[in-house]
């Protein structure tokens, strides 16, 4: 395979180099085009605006649907025409008193620039994002919502990685492949393969919806795994005085043998813990931490992971 690679490359460069010398103007079209793609393909999903929802009857957990801008999500290619949607996992949360779910959905930039200029428009746009989630986690959801006054419930990076999925693309080769690509067709070979930190390609996945086809998803190829939730204990040491000085979280891990078989990701105001295959905890922290001072500590015998990590300090 490495060596296939190395073919491919070279063989690339070589007909990039011919271009270049016999067609200066279609290299040059050709660099700018590569370039557009890759900035759209590696463009991540900022958050837009952030809904509370209940379901309904008011019994239950609160929902949180962060609404996101991913230029990866195409626009509608006509006024008629359905509307593009990129949706994470569902996900259920559990902090130091607080339990609620929480969703990811993703437009393209210009739908909710349009819709933002437009509150009649963006309340439609908000009441089919609440169908599309109720149909799509069979769920059912209170007719009230609130547009909260923060854009985004956790994390920046959690919401990405959930957007984004985790599963690389396999390109599959043919006992047949030719020796001597043309450069349409390397190029084409090479738009199938992963060459950077963006984790999925995108395919079309229509959703039919009782409102005339509204909507329809942009689903990631991923097969969410179901993981199961792991024992956990979690407090806040104060000080004499109240003062939060550190949060201590223990997390019975059995059948792991070893701290390096464990994911670790932690922000200021959540933590991660994954162990592929096994578990999955996601928590929201109590207090904003200082993520540099996080220690990890396993137990083999007892199979319990401890992590400790300080409260960050006030701004002065």
């Amino acid at each position: 395979m490495a060596a296939a690679a190395l073919t491919r490359a070279a063989q690339l460069w070589s007909l990039l180099d011919e271009m270049a010398e016999n067609e200066p103007q279609a290299y040059r079209r050709l660099l700018q085009q590569q370039r557009a793609e890759a900035e759209l393909f590696c463009a991540l999903p900022e958050p837009h605006l952030c809904l509370r929802a209940r379901p309904a009857g008011g019994v239950g957990r609160p929902l949180f649907i962060n609404v996101c801008s991913w230029k990866r999500v195409p626009a509608p290619k006509g006024p008629a025409d359905p509307t593009p949607v990129s949706a994470g996992p569902l996900q259920e949360v559990s902090g130091e008193g607080d339990l609620y779910s929480i969703i990811d959905i993703a437009y393209n930039p210009d739908v909710l620039q349009r819709r933002q200029e437009n509150p009649e428009k963006m309340e439609h746009l908000i009441h089919l994002t609440l169908k599309f989630v109720e149909e799509r986690c069979n769920l059912t959801l209170s007719h009230l919502y609130t547009i909260e006054s923060f854009k985004l419930k956790g994390s920046l990076e959690t919401m990405q990685q959930r957007l984004r999925g985790r599963q690389r693309p396999t390109l599959h080769h043919s006992q047949n492949t030719k020796k001597e690509l043309t450069l349409d067709e390397m190029l084409h070979t090479m738009k199938a393969e992963d060459c950077s930190n963006a984790s999925v390609l995108l395919k079309e996945e229509h959703v039919r919806q009782p409102e005339g086809h509204l909507i329809e998803e942009i689903a990631s190829t991923e097969t969410p795994e179901k993981l199961s939730t792991p024992a956990y204990e979690m407090i806040t040491v104060k000080d004499a005085n109240k003062k939060s000085l550190k949060i201590e979280l223990r997390i019975e891990l059995p059948k792991v043998s070893s701290v390096s078989e464990c994911d670790l990701r932690i922000s200021k105001d959540d933590i991660v813990i994954e162990v592929p295959g096994k578990y999955k905890l996601q928590l929201e922290l109590p207090e904003l931490v200082d993520e540099e001072t996080t220690t990890a500590v396993f137990n083999k015998r007892k199979e319990i992971l401890f992590i400790t990590v300080l409260v960050a300090k006030p701004y002065p």
